[in-house]
């Protein structure tokens, strides 16, 4: 699997896939991540959708008028005048539209949509003459109505400009972290959600799912050596943590999710669907993308720390890590608090001009799931900081007497002289001028 060159530059571990042959805590490591990697496979060929359920809840959606067709459409003309029902004490204006359709089998059909209330379809946009729309297509009536702009072309170019600064910056690597990052898409759209909808446990999908990813996106991005298997390692212990405390705390909580329009139309188009082991599978997903970054980030801090200085104790190592991932951990504790505020935002509005204490908004079960699903991922991610150092620190144990030294450059051991004094406690370490190719960045193949 590996070649015979040296990865300690790039992954920290000398001498690559080989040191698996020789160190019983990289064998415990590795076997531990075969057998997740076995029951992950496992996991998905046993929730594999197959399609049924899905049906079964569109067929209950269309029976209950939920689903319509999405159909693209240009608007020709739009016309402001007086609601047909204004009257003097209570005046009301509404406009006109005339469209012509784009796609389909009626494309080229001119529609009109009338009196659209200004105030009360506030979320129609001021539409000028040749603006892109979507318009909803009630077959069993054949009647239309406005959906929503039409955003392609903007997602498009945000899209391509994203892969652009992506590439740019991060080349070869910067392909693969998009590749994994399409991989995610693919798990969350053609895995969970159609297993969810077939009947399966939400939380136990998601579990699966969560460690799918980690594996793909993890091994993708940041290649198949032992220093990645090591952080995937410490993301999996970690995303255990987390699963523990957010179910302990959900259930200790009494939440259900079933708040919000989540309420009244899942449960009324999935009958069998625990919307609440739902909400849950979804904060371990959301705490995922933040543990690889900070599992991967401490193992190669421990794996640098070793580089310059072999002979530190395993302790030291320990501790030194850790010093530095406490920064990485506040800022990314920040980081998940203003994700989940962030997407709470007109929540937290309504909530401001409630007239309710801090505590009654904590109480109620929107906010309440924020917060668990925030300081839950928030107790693995900090957790994730000493097993992920512990782990790599356990690996790159200081070099015994009877190996070589893992820094040739830095450290040159007299085994001479060391015998000679009956001494295995002290070696002659000798310090080489500083060369330019000691800052210059350092390749993958070295």
């Amino acid at each position: 699997m590996g070649g015979g060159h040296s990865h300690g530059h790039s992954h920290g571990l000398t001498g690559g896939w080989e040191t698996w042959a020789r160190d019983p805590i990289l064998r415990v490591v590795l076997g531990a991540v075969v057998a997740t990697a076995a029951l992950t496979i496992v996991g998905i060929v046993a929730l594999w959708p197959s399609g049924e359920g899905r049906q079964t809840i569109v067929d209950n959606a269309d029976d209950l008028g939920l689903l319509s067709e999405r159909i693209d459409a240009t608007v020709d003309e739009v016309t402001g005048r007086r609601c047909s029902y204004s009257t003097l004490q209570d005046p009301q204006d509404c406009y006109d539209l005339t469209l012509t359709l784009t796609e389909g089998p009626d494309a080229g059909v001119v529609v009109a949509l009338s009196e659209l209330n200004v105030v009360f379809y506030r979320s129609v946009p001021d539409l000028e003459v040749g603006d892109a729309v979507v318009l909803g297509h009630f077959e069993s009536t054949n009647t239309y109505f406005y959906a929503d702009r039409d955003r392609e072309g903007s997602l498009l170019w945000l899209a391509g400009l994203f892969t652009i600064v992506v590439v740019a910056l991060g080349r070869f690597r910067g392909v693969l972290a998009l590749a994994g990052m399409a991989a995610a898409l693919i798990v969350l759209v053609g895995f969970v959600a159609p297993s969810a909808l077939d009947g399966n446990d939400p939380l136990l999908v998601s579990v699966v799912a969560a460690s799918a990813i980690a594996f793909v996106s993890l091994y993708l991005t940041h290649g198949f050596t032992p220093t990645t298997t090591v952080a995937l390692a410490g993301t999996l212990a970690a995303l255990g943590l987390t699963l523990g405390f957010s179910w302990a705390f959900f259930e200790f909580a009494g939440l259900t999710g079933l708040s919000g329009e989540q309420a009244i139309v899942l449960p009324s188009i999935a009958e069998n669907l625990d919307v609440g082991a739902l909400v849950l599978g979804g904060a371990i997903i959301g705490a995922l993308g933040a543990l690889d970054d900070v599992t991967v980030t401490q193992v190669s801090t421990v794996a640098e720390l070793r580089h310059r200085s072999p002979r530190l104790p395993t302790s030291e190592l320990v501790a030194s890590g850790i010093r530095v991932g406490r920064d990485h951990i506040a800022s990314t504790v920040n980081t998940l608090l203003l994700a989940y505020a962030g997407a709470s935002m007109p929540l937290l509005l309504l909530f401001a001009v409630s007239d309710q204490s801090w505590a009654d908004v904590a109480n109620s079960e929107v906010i309440a799931v924020e917060i668990v699903r925030t300081l839950c991922g928030s107790i693995g991610l900090v957790a994730a900081v000493p097993i992920t150092t512990a782990l790599a620190a356990a690996v790159l144990r200081p070099p015994s007497f009877d190996e070589p030294a893992k820094d040739e450059h830095l450290v040159q051991l007299d085994r001479n002289s060391v015998d000679e004094q009956g001494s295995a406690q002290e070696s002659l370490e000798v310090e080489r001028e500083p060369r330019w190719d000691d800052f210059a960045p350092r390749s993958d193949d070295e």
